[in-house]
């Protein structure tokens, strides 16, 4: 292949202006393509003499003739290739819209900033592992949000040596802690039902109750239709949800399924059904009157306006900042069919549609105290000490 220098051109993109590369590449299947690389905004690089020097700075043009061990990549141009080839149209495996948007954010607003100017195979493990610390003494993140931003990372740099951008991975000896402090509040049956006597709204009540019942993700509430619904076979199909004001895939692929609808709370629903202005199959159950039944409630509205204020009506022990929504009924229910009810655990990940059951044990069943004092109290009687008072 002969020697190409390619040729600059300027793009708009989100961050502004910016000099990119075009030069030839060979495809997987051998067919020539136009590429590009990114080699920095036009406001750092005004004119095009100093766009060429950065070029050079970056080796670029070793890059883009085949000798890629010597590539020196500059960070961000390394984070740009792997959005591009593991979230772009040639993306091996397709990633739902919430997981694309949640990965670019991480990626523009945490990584880029922070490495974007520097070049990735310089990056020392240590200095990703005290800047990832000080993203939790300074920036005060959720450990769970350092881990995936960590997580990015990762990822990054593993996409870059499989393209042969880069000669390591100095992401791969860097620890964060993955728990999070975040503890549900749990409702009993009692509160629930206080709650429910709380909401003068009809609409808002079977809301509450067909959370509570099925353990529906808010997500999916919102997206049910009356057609998904299966009266004749007492099940509501879950096939979507409803995410940033549009029907997209279910959270997983075990999400997508059905839930039980025991006759009580199909009892419920047909009332509902009975008064609701907006009963046809592709209607929402539970529509926004406001948009006279275009989309479905509000999910922020609801929680601010009408649960939460609810919730402390009925007794629920609520500190300020904590959060407190619909999904604490889907924690609730697990609990209490796990340790009150003392249902089956895999019976309970199905009615959660959990791909795995520690989820269901480990994250949404709290112990239970009675449970414990009760375990203790067998070993005790086990050792023959039942009848005695330790003084």
């Amino acid at each position: 292949m002969a020697y190409q220098r390619g040729s600059l051109k300027k793009v708009s993109r989100k961050e502004g202006e910016t000099w990119v590369l075009r030069y030839r590449a060979t495809r997987w299947d051998g067919k020539r393509i136009e590429n590009i690389a990114s080699v920095g905004l036009v406001r750092d690089f005004p004119k095009e003499k100093d766009a060429w020097r950065e070029v050079d700075k970056l080796g670029l043009l070793v890059r883009i003739n085949g000798d890629s061990r010597k590539t020196r990549i500059r960070f961000d141009a390394l984070a740009e290739q792997y959005l591009k080839n593991d979230f772009g149209v040639d993306a091996v495996r397709p990633k739902t819209e919430r997981t694309v948007l949640n990965t670019e954010h991480i990626v523009r607003a945490y990584l880029i900033p922070r490495w974007g100017k520097e070049v990735a195979d310089g990056i020392k493990p240590l200095d990703i592992q005290r800047w990832l610390k000080s993203l939790r003494n300074d920036d005060k993140l959720a450990w769970t949000t350092i881990s995936k931003v960590r997580g990015t990372m990762l990822r990054i740099y593993k996409v870059g040596r499989l393209h042969e951008l880069v000669t390591s991975n100095p992401v791969q000896p860097v620890e964060t802690r993955c728990t999070t402090s975040y503890k549900a509040i749990l409702l009993t049956p009692q509160q629930t039902l206080a709650i429910l006597q709380s909401l003068p709204n009809v609409l808002h009540r079977i809301l509450v109750l067909t959370c509570a019942a099925t353990a529906l993700r808010f997500s999916e509430l919102l997206a049910l239709r009356w057609g998904d619904v299966l009266w004749g076979l007492a099940r509501i199909a879950v096939t979507k949800r409803w995410s940033r004001g549009k029907d997209g895939p279910t959270k997983s692929r075990k999400s997508e399924g059905h839930v039980p609808l025991h006759p009580v709370l199909a009892h419920h629903l047909k009332e509902w059904h009975a008064q609701t202005p907006y009963p046809k199959d592709t209607d929402f159950v539970f529509p926004s009157l406001k948009a006279e039944g275009r989309v479905p409630v509000s999910p922020a509205v609801f929680v601010a306006d009408h649960l939460r204020p609810a919730a402390l009506k009925a007794g629920v022990q609520i500190p300020d900042g904590h959060r407190f929504g619909l999904h604490n009924m889907r924690h609730s229910l697990s609990h209490w069919l796990v340790n009150k009810a003392k249902v089956e655990p895999k019976t309970v990940q199905s009615i959660l549609r959990h791909s795995r059951i520690q989820t269901t044990l480990a994250i949404y069943t709290q112990s239970d105290g009675d449970e414990t004092h009760a375990a203790q109290g067998a070993f005790l009687e086990e050792l023959g000490m039942a009848s005695e008072v330790i003084q």
